[in-house]
């Protein structure tokens, strides 16, 4: 019996997890293009390999690909995200789908907090001006006393918020779940945009949520205010941000995922962004429970479909 892995580089850090598997009889199929795999190359190590389980990455499991997986009954996500993964056809082939959403919680929050210092100190423009022999100092900002608006209180925005109640930071939160949070005042979202200096993205992406922040949104925000999404590609309207950017509306924005990556497009040309190429939980205590996590849940499944 097989199992396939498809993240790009499951157990580099620790090989425990590896071994455990191995252990357990199971042969080990790994991604030899050690990057994220297309829906044809994942389809074609399916139909080879025919796992029984899967520890996935952020590959497009579709129907199409699923289909081809004759003897597959778990699919073991590292990573918080199922919007690569159709569901629904998951469901119906009887495969059961994991994800990690404990481990990535401290490694993400920390990175945005890192990503917003950064940006409001200007980290980034004073870096690259030293490397191209200039010695500019340009005017940063303080964290302190700045609103900072959180969409989406779950474990991540969450522990971001907590991570801010040190700053001296309003903060402010927008779940459609939750009427009340330890750390946050909770509002509506259009309250949260148009009183916040800092907006914060922490929600899952699915088509209902696509340009979740667009243009309408950028005319609610606040004049100099800064977007952070270290959540899920697809969530920001990429052009209209360019656009909010580009004519001085925001002061800037930190982006650690996009719609199609690796990323190419015009933020890139901007010196008010920051961007980050999707390292959010890629931190190694974070990466390594991550892995352990998705052992876990793919070895206790499969016990279950052995009952």
């Amino acid at each position: 019996m097989s199992i396939l892995i498809t993240t790009s580089s499951f157990g580099r850090e620790d090989s425990s997890c590896l071994n455990t598997l191995e252990d357990l009889g199971y042969e080990i199929i790994l991604n030899h293009y050690k990057r994220r795999l297309t829906e044809a190359e994942v389809g074609e190590l399916i139909f080879k390999h025919q796992p029984i389980g899967m520890i996935a990455g952020v590959e497009p499991l579709t129907l199409k690909v699923l289909k081809m997986a004759k003897n597959l009954k778990v699919i073991s996500r590292c990573g918080i995200g199922l919007d690569s993964v159709d569901l629904k056809a998951a469901a119906n082939l009887r495969i059961a789908v994991m994800n990690t959403p404990d481990a990535p919680t401290i490694p993400v929050a920390e990175l945005t907090l890192g990503m917003i210092l950064g940006l409001l100190r200007r980290v980034h423009i004073i870096d690259a001006g030293i490397r191209r022999g200039e010695w500019e100092r340009p005017m940063g900002l303080l964290l302190h006393g700045k609103t900072v608006g959180i969409v989406g209180c779950g474990r991540i925005g969450s522990y971001l918020a907590r991570l801010l109640s040190n700053f001296g930071c309003q903060v402010l939160g927008f779940d459609p779940y939750l009427d009340q949070h330890e750390f946050c005042h909770m509002v509506t979202l259009d309250a949260l945009l148009a009183q916040s200096d800092i907006v914060s993205l922490h929600i899952p992406y699915s088509r209902d949520n696509h340009h979740f922040i667009a243009a309408e949104q950028f005319n609610i925000m606040k004049k100099g205010a800064i977007l952070i999404n270290a959540a899920r590609g697809g969530l920001i309207d990429e052009k209209a941000l360019f656009t909010a950017l580009q004519r001085g509306y925001l002061w800037g924005a930190a982006l650690d995922c996009y719609e199609d990556e690796p990323y190419k497009g015009e933020l890139k040309m901007l010196p008010n962004v920051l961007l980050t190429s999707h390292i959010g939980s890629y931190a190694r205590e974070g990466r390594i429970m991550m892995e352990q996590q998705a052992v876990e849940n793919l070895i206790n499944e499969l016990a279950k479909c052995r009952v």
